[in-house]
């Protein structure tokens, strides 16, 4: 499954192409809203990175309903994704809606690496700017939001390596000090049936917890699978195109759609893992060129002793299951049963969670959409000036995902402290890219990238690596 606009339409497929314009239209029953920022009360909006994950969220900020809000200003680094994500969201078929809420005169849409700049320099101290770029451009971009003095909703995970992570820890710090508002889109976390199963874990109803186990196992997803790079297109855009392809660019299939089966299970048990260990391989890639493997396997390892044991799996035609479960002494859970919404969390007092005679507790009734919630949630911490600030727990959340990648590609034990304090920055001088910047990634005379090989060092761009890519 794929993440979806509050009207269930996934925000990939919101952009896959142009043709698909009418889809659109699906998003006919939005409602509108908006935010306090500026002295007339309208929350201004810019978008950076406009594919499917940003399209989606722009149109979740246009759907609050707290406040005049507008859109009006976009950057990418593709002009026909920008005009694509423009015309989906302003699309007459969103009629009387969402009218009025898109503003985006023609050269208030630019294009290039330098964008994001361009497009926040439209914006007033107290707006809000979407980052739904590549993951490994977060700290670039949000470095510059807070010298802008402007609240941020940014897409996970918000770092790929132990460099970025620190960056962003610090960056994190600076945006609280400065009373930003910063919402990161790790939707699971504003579930109200997860918040209230959290709630009956803390109050001991399953006891200790021990056990965790999670699932995202299905065919081929997005653009974890790529073919050789066509003609027409730099190296450089083919990557950030691919993004999933590639690990500098956004920590490959496991940190972008492994991470919120993960985060939700260390939210119920309150803690972060201290370590990992993780097996994983490359089967049915045939001529793909990307950096994946089609399956991982992860150990992860609490203070406490109890584990979490995480399946991912990338493999069509075998059998499909996106869950989460919670296993304690006193009873069991259904964190997640068929993806990221309606969760249909549920406890047992037993640790089969089959039979209806065993069960302690169901949410048993409609659940708000969470990707709707989170940004509910940030517009009214603008609007009332509350404290919300999700960065530490998004980059704590980015850096185990790392972690367990780091562990399944290397076929080491690794530590949170060790990806933390790990050296090895997978794009440097991001930056500093121009459309003429050769890509951080640079392929083999046969076209092919350097793929992750357990217990082995691998030679990436000319030289050996100790770790990873």
């Amino acid at each position: 499954m794929s993440e979806t606009t509050p009207a269930g339409l996934s925000r990939r497929e919101m952009i896959t192409d142009s043709g698909k314009l009418a889809a659109a239209a699906t998003l006919a029953g939005l409602s509108t809203g908006g935010v306090f920022a500026a002295s007339d009360d309208t929350l201004r909006v810019a978008l950076v990175g406009c594919g499917g994950r940003g399209t989606g969220a722009a149109v979740n900020a246009l759907s609050t309903k707290s406040g005049p809000i507008k859109l009006v200003a976009m950057a990418d680094v593709f002009r026909d994704r920008l005009d694509f994500s423009y015309k989906a969201i302003s699309h007459e078929a969103l009629g009387s809606k969402l009218a009025g809420t898109v503003e985006v005169p023609e050269e208030q849409k630019f294009i290039g690496f330098d964008a994001y700049k361009k497009a926040m320099d439209c914006l007033k101290k107290g707006d809000v700017v979407i980052f739904a770029t590549p993951p490994a451009f977060r700290w670039v971009h949000f470095g510059y939001a807070i010298d802008k003095g402007l609240n941020v909703f940014m897409e996970k995970p918000v770092t790929v390596d132990g460099p970025g992570s620190r960056k962003m820890f610090k960056l994190g710090e600076e945006s609280v000090k400065k009373n930003l508002k910063v919402g990161v889109g790790l939707m699971c976390r504003h579930c109200d049936a997860r918040g209230e199963l959290f709630k009956r874990i803390k109050d001991g109803q399953m006891g200790d917890l021990t056990l965790l186990r999670a699932y995202r196992q299905a065919g081929r997803t997005a653009m974890e699978a790529s073919p050789p790079k066509p003609a027409g297109i730099t190296e450089l855009l083919y990557q950030v195109k691919r993004f999933h392809s590639f690990i500098w660019a956004s920590g490959g299939c496991y940190s972008d759609f492994l991470i919120h089966n993960i985060d939700e299970c260390c939210w119920m048990k309150d803690a972060w893992p201290v370590e990992a260990s993780g097996s994983g391989g490359r089967h049915y890639r045939d001529k793909m060129i990307d950096q994946n493997f089609d399956v991982y396997s992860v150990e992860y390892t609490f203070a406490d002793g109890a584990k979490l044991f995480l399946e991912g799996r990338t493999i069509p035609g075998c059998h499909q299951q996106f869950a989460s479960y919670a296993q304690g002494t006193k009873g069991s859970a259904v964190i997640s049963q068929s993806g990221h919404t309606p969760c249909y969390a549920r406890m047992y007092k037993t640790q089969s969670m089959k039979s209806k005679d065993d069960l302690a507790w169901e949410w048993g009734k409609p659940e708000p959409n969470p990707y709707q919630l989170e940004w509910d949630q940030l517009v009214q911490a603008i609007r009332k000036d509350t404290p919300y600030n999700e960065v530490k727990r998004g980059v704590e959340a980015s850096l185990v995902t790392a972690m367990g990648r780091l562990a399944a590609h290397t076929g080491k034990i690794v530590t949170y402290d060790e990806m933390l304090k790990h050296d090895q920055e997978l794009a440097p001088g991001l930056d500093k890219l121009t459309f003429e910047s050769p890509a951080p990634l640079q392929a083999t005379a046969d076209g092919k990238y350097a793929v992750p090989m357990p217990g082995q060092p691998v030679k990436v761009n000319g030289k050996t690596v100790k770790w990873e890519y």
